[in-house]
């Protein structure tokens, strides 16, 4: 019996060596199992962060925490066996935000329609990964727009963050102002801020997660959030949000859905192409400044997880930079991210503590976010002011207009008319002016809708 057990053992290990190489990556199999875990509880806030701010959008939460983590697992399975990267994968922060208040909230779009949107972009990104034409678009955009388009995002996500959290009210004489300090609920996102805060300062893994924990478990101390009637149960249906993006395709050919599906592909283009290029470099994959053909096949995997994502019923997806943890603490092949996907399927017995999940809980997430993706503006060279102050306007318009869509409108439009100004007008891509009249109609088509 031992015998026969030590050979099942041995065919197994033998067929995660050929599959991922871990030996010759220099990693062993206990080492990406800590890894994956590693990873996972970095970046686990998010199945309960999504479907919150989604379920603001009017989705099903349950149904969108099913679809969280679904997608989760897709993307880090396919990450594993087509790319073999280290690289978790699952539905992003930023794409979700905008998805929920700028689409749905903001210009009165209704969910289903959105998700078609998202279903659209993932095509498109999927195109443009086999077509192996990403280099084209990415050149056809300044950098100094790439860099304005994170940091605008980030303030949008933060600026959210600040609201939902109550911190931040409106006001009829300044438009918005500070809290009070009345409400307890506002104090309880100061604590969950400054907890996590901390525990990022400290740099200890899963900082964002705990952070999370802490404040829901505050919350539910002071009676400020009502204790869940159980911790595990059996799945929630994912009915609500399945296929709901394709049986509503029908509803996206128009102006405004095609800025929207522009976003949404833009937004996920440079956000994966980014992180990818920044956990190849960390994990000791990039040589001689060359990147290896594994982060074609990487793209791959992140346009396959958006399409199953887009399907199931969630926003589009991300290489998450919380892989960094897990590639720290030593992997360095796909079979980490096949840890990250167990870990996924196993959570969805845990959707109870949905119901512990506030926007209070999910605030300080938001706002600290939103400071990570800050560091883009170091990347902006204000000294050309023909493309820096079209950033400016980027960085200026997404969170004061309160909507992402919006302020890139400023953005695009502004840059053409400087460069032409400037006398440099030849030397803006086709592209540019193309999403400057897409933009431009966008803002028309806007100002003539009603009010929802």
């Amino acid at each position: 019996m031992d015998k026969n057990i030590g050979i099942v053992a041995k065919t197994r290990t033998n067929w995660l060596e050929r599959q991922f190489k871990i030996k010759e990556s220099g990693s062993t199999i206990k080492t990406e199992i800590i890894a994956g875990i590693t990873t996972f509880i970095a970046m686990s806030y998010i199945l309960f962060v999504n479907p919150t701010i989604l379920g603001d959008a009017g989705l099903n939460k349950g149904a969108v925490f099913v679809a969280t983590a679904l997608t989760g697992v897709v993307g880090c399975l396919a990450m594993a066996f087509i790319a073999n990267y280290p690289i978790a994968v699952a539905p992003g922060l930023g794409s979700n935000a905008f998805f929920a208040y700028s689409v749905v909230l903001g210009m009165g779009i209704p969910w289903q329609t959105a998700l078609a949107g998202v279903f659209v972009a993932s095509l498109l990104f999927m195109l443009v990964t086999v077509l192996k034409v990403r280099e084209v678009v990415i050149n056809a955009i300044p950098a100094n727009l790439k860099a304005a388009m994170a940091v605008g995002i980030g303030l949008f996500i933060a600026f959210t963050g600040l609201k939902q959290g109550g911190i931040v009210v409106g006001s009829a004489k300044s438009f918005v102002t500070i809290t009070s300090w009345s409400d307890p609920h506002v104090w309880l996102t100061v604590f969950g801020l400054i907890v996590t805060v901390a525990l990022l300062a400290r740099k200890v893994p899963g900082a964002l997660f705990i952070g999370l924990a802490a404040t829901a478990i505050m919350g539910v101390i002071t009676g400020l959030i009502a204790m869940p009637h159980s911790i595990i149960s059996s799945i929630p249906s994912l009915t609500p949000t399945l296929g709901v993006s394709i049986m509503n395709i029908h509803n996206v050919f128009n102006i405004q859905m095609a800025v929207v599906i522009l976003v949404f592909f833009f937004s996920v283009f440079f956000d994966t192409t980014g992180t990818v290029i920044g956990l190849a470099q960390q994990a000791g994959f990039i040589k001689d400044n060359k990147m290896p053909k594994e982060v074609g096949k990487a793209l791959f995997a992140d346009s396959t997880s958006m399409i199953a994502g887009a399907v199931f019923g969630s926003t589009p997806t991300a290489c998450y930079i919380e892989s960094s943890t897990g590639i720290a603490a030593g992997g360095r092949t796909g079979f980490t991210a096949v840890v990250v996907a167990i870990m996924f399927v196993l959570s969805l017995f845990f959707s109870p503590l949905l119901a512990v999940v506030t926007s209070q809980v999910t605030a300080p997430i938001l706002i600290i976010v939103g400071s990570f993706m800050m560091k883009s503006i170091a990347n902006i060279d204000w000294s050309e002011f023909e493309t820096s102050f079209a950033a400016f306007m980027i960085i200026l318009c997404v969170p004061l207009t309160y909507n992402i869509s919006y302020g890139l409108a400023f953005g695009l439009i502004t840059y053409p008319i400087t460069m032409i100004a400037a006398g440099k007008g030849k030397k803006v891509h086709p592209i540019m002016y193309v999403a400057a009249l897409l933009f431009l109609l966008l803002l028309f088509t806007m100002h003539e809708l009603p009010a929802k």
